[in-house]
């Protein structure tokens, strides 16, 4: 027995533990625990000091998350849970979003000459092409998101993950004419491995941590490195409309009350404010007419901030000295 005690810390240091005890000192539970290793902490405030572009100090950047469901099969967000398969309420309420309400979403995005981060299931190029033509037509930045939003990537092994991030970019690549730099995986999936695949299929930077209000490098294997652009699960409408059950109109005040606190906080730090939306959501109508005025209400200041991509905030984060992007 205890020999068995004894080994438990030298297999978790093994696997990436910080500080596992020896077999002859007692564990530290505050040392002991499982370490994802591709950062290290730090203090926003403790950081050194830099400006975005023109000198702003507050990015504000719009992620669209397009998706497609398979039929009867697979995951998918549920307006009414709990029905039988094949699910017709809850897939032609998803399928919305692609007919109807991201639609109504490039009207408001032309209306306000907003730039959008387009993160898209590479199945949508052949599901509902017109849609990726109107994004490409207004020059919008393209980020993988998997093939599907039906699966999860973390669950893969680590061959048939990177055979959906080769699959994903691939088509993206083919109908873009250049491969995109950024990836969110369907569903915020990752398994141990996907930055080290990330980065050696080429991307530049990833969405899916969402631990800072400020881009993070990340160790990848073989002393590589990919970039951490912050994406919100607070300001994103999955999480608060389909999972708290907030309306319309809170979900566009939370948006309206975090640009006015974030603002000020910038005066400190430079910080990012993205905002994570679903045409199937907020294509609503109900739901588009608040979005509309808080996102009018970000236009209105464009002299004081930089809106902009999470492409953009990727490339100039990578221009910046070593030092200033926290690892």
């Amino acid at each position: 027995m205890e020999r068995q005690i004894a080994a438990e810390p030298e297999r978790a240091t093994s696997r990436g533990v910080l500080g596992g005890a020896t077999s002859t000192q007692a564990p530290d539970p505050a040392r002991a625990l499982l370490s994802h290793d591709r950062y290290r902490y730090s203090a926003i405030t403790r950081r050194p000091d830099f400006a975005w572009p023109e000198g702003k100090r507050l990015a504000v950047y719009v992620a669209l998350n397009l998706e497609h469901f398979a039929f009867g099969d697979g995951l998918g967000a549920e307006l009414c849970p709990g029905g039988p398969h094949p699910d017709v309420l809850n897939y032609a309420w998803r399928d919305y979003g692609n007919r109807v309400g991201v639609w109504r979403l490039i009207d408001l995005f032309d209306e306000l000459k907003l730039p959008v981060s387009v993160l898209a299931n590479s199945s949508i190029y052949h599901y509902c092409p017109e849609v990726m033509d109107a994004f490409r037509a207004r020059g919008d930045e393209v980020v993988g998101h998997g093939r599907t939003n039906s699966e999860r990537q973390g669950v893969l092994s680590p061959a048939e993950e990177q055979r959906l991030i080769e699959e994903a970019t691939d088509i993206i690549g083919r109908a873009e004419g250049r491969r995109p730099l950024g990836w969110l995986g369907p569903w915020i999936s990752q398994s141990a491995v996907t930055p080290d695949l990330l980065a050696e299929a080429g991307y530049q930077y990833l969405l899916d941590w969402c631990m800072d209000d400020q881009p993070v490098w990340f160790a990848t294997r073989d002393g590589g490195r990919i970039l951490s652009v912050p994406y919100p699960q607070e300001l994103n409408d999955i999480p608060s409309i389909v999972g708290r059950k907030d309306s319309g109109e809170q979900f566009a005040a939370m948006i309206a009350d975090a640009f006015e606190e974030m603002l000020a906080q910038s005066a400190k730090q430079s910080l990012v404010m993205g905002i994570a939306l679903h045409p199937y959501l907020v294509g609503q109508p109900h739901r588009l007419r608040p979005l509309r005025r808080a996102l009018q209400a970000i236009v209105a200041r464009r002299d004081d901030i930089w809106i902009t991509t999470a492409g953009e905030i990727a490339a100039f984060s990578r221009t910046l000295l070593d030092g200033i992007v926290p690892t």
